[in-house]
């Protein structure tokens, strides 16, 4: 027997062993006989263009990787796994947003995982295009997931009339308050509709003493200054899909945030002490020790800050407030899952991910919590709203509704190559004002622009 008959039996033998364990379909048997017929250029050919993969390595199993934030927060995700058997499920090498390992095994045509929970659109799903490091989900995902899908969802995720992430959670910025502290600052319990009211509550919480600060907010830009500028006016990016910074609507948005600063702790600027500065930081330390009276932020920061105090009940939650005449909008953004192109198992992978975000244990953890946390962060399926609509579940509270309604308001985030890096970029610049440094907001944000433009010419 020639090697080539050999090679050719072979991989008649892995398709039909593979065939009956479930780890291909018929159509992938058929595929991978069909090319085995046309000799080893033709696997060649069909597996460098993502026909059948490498077919003369040893298939592995389906191999996820999520960020370590959402395994802590979801504790059902197990679950989930264990009705993938031989599934590979690891941690990903990331911290604050980076995909660094990700990018350099796709330089090398490779990559150790098959599918990324924790990729969020505006954040590095541009990058990754960019980087060759992921592909569509198009021609692995169900039609009817598709149309499942929020409409506003599933353009966030999709670039050039393809999706490349997968809607995960849910998350919306919105408003909260300890209840506790409102009353002791003779405070109604109602939510404040504009910035004028949210900033005169946070001033009588302080001059009563009924907390030793008035409001807080995450400094980060996506989680600030995109929110604020979003509730006067969301039609902020340029033609070419960055955000506008030298818009009025920012101006006012910046010019707010130095006015809440001046009745909130003073490390407000600081970064958090986790993951890479993006998580633990001051303003949930703050609100956590109950030492703040309101709180903006994605819902999922005060719920489970609240999970600290004396009494969690005294958690308010609310739409984000506007400025006077403003649009009302706010900002969301979902935390999906990438495919990488050069994994392996792809049509597993989407019936995993399926599994995973159709999952109904990890949807009522969310919503209720556990011992793991409070994360409050909600599907992306029309579906799965409507059955709750009509067979409201006893353990629903009240949140899910206003968090699902502030996204009928909320605009993502637009996707662009600096979709992220523009506000990591623009921080010091911004914060020249708020610092005292500059005295001009206008000035600030021109130097945020400035310096944005400056690193994309860098290339």
């Amino acid at each position: 027997m020639t090697v080539r008959k050999e090679q050719e039996l072979i991989l008649q033998q892995l398709g039909r062993r593979q065939l009956a364990n479930g780890t291909i379909d018929r159509r992938e048997f058929l595929t991978r006989s069909m090319v085995a017929g046309l000799g080893l250029a033709g696997v060649g050919a069909v597996a460098k263009s993502g026909g059948i993969g490498s077919a003369f390595a040893q298939d592995r199993p389906l191999t996820p990787t999520f960020y370590q934030w959402i395994e802590d927060l979801h504790p059902a995700i197990p679950a989930v796994n264990a009705n993938f058997e031989g599934i590979n499920y690891q941690i990903a090498p990331v911290e604050g947003f980076g995909i660094e390992r990700f990018v350099a095994e796709a330089k090398d045509g490779k990559s150790t995982w098959d599918v990324y929970a924790g990729q969020t659109p505006f954040v590095e799903m541009s990058a990754m295009i960019e980087a060759d490091v992921i592909e569509p989900w198009d021609p692995y995902i169900p039609q009817e997931v598709l149309d499942d899908m929020i409409p506003a969802i599933r353009d966030e995720c999709t670039i050039d009339g393809k999706l490349y992430g997968w809607p995960f959670l849910l998350d919306v910025i919105g408003n909260s308050w300890h209840s506790g502290i409102t009353e002791a600052a003779g405070l109604d319990d109602t939510a404040p509709e504009t910035w004028d009211q949210h900033l005169a509550n946070a001033k009588a919480i302080v001059e009563a003493g009924a907390a030793p600060f008035g409001a807080t907010f995450d400094a980060h830009g996506w989680r600030s200054i995109a929110p604020m500028t979003h509730s006067l006016n969301s039609d902020v990016y340029t033609s070419e899909g960055l955000f506008d910074f030298t818009n009025d609507a920012a101006v006012e948005a910046l010019m707010l945030m130095k006015e809440i600063m001046a009745v909130s702790h003073p490390d407000i600027l600081l970064e958090g002490a986790s993951d890479g500065g993006v998580n633990g930081t001051p303003d949930e330390v703050a609100f956590a020790a109950q030492r703040v009276g309101y709180y903006h932020k994605y819902f999922n920061a005060p719920l489970r800050m609240a999970q600290n105090w004396d009494d969690p009940k005294q958690l308010r939650l609310a739409q984000l407030p506007k400025f006077a005449n403003g649009e009302g909008s706010t900002v969301f953004w979902t935390t999906g899952c990438a495919l990488f192109k050069h994994g392996q198992n792809k049509e597993k992978a989407a019936e995993y991910i399926r599994a995973l975000t159709y999952d109904s244990q990890i949807w009522k953890d969310s919503i209720v919590g556990t011992e793991s946390g409070h994360p409050g962060q909600l599907p992306p399926y029309k579906s799965v709203y409507a059955e709750w609509d009509a067979n409201p579940p006893d353990w629903m509270p009240e949140f899910v509704g206003l968090v699902r309604g502030q996204l009928n308001q909320a605009k993502a985030i637009t996707n662009h190559l600096f979709g992220l890096q523009q506000f990591v970029i623009g921080k010091p610049h911004w914060e020249a004002y708020l610092k005292g440094e500059e005295s001009d907001p206008k000035v600030a944000l021109q130097n945020v622009a400035d310096a944005v433009k400056a690193e994309m010419d860098r290339g």
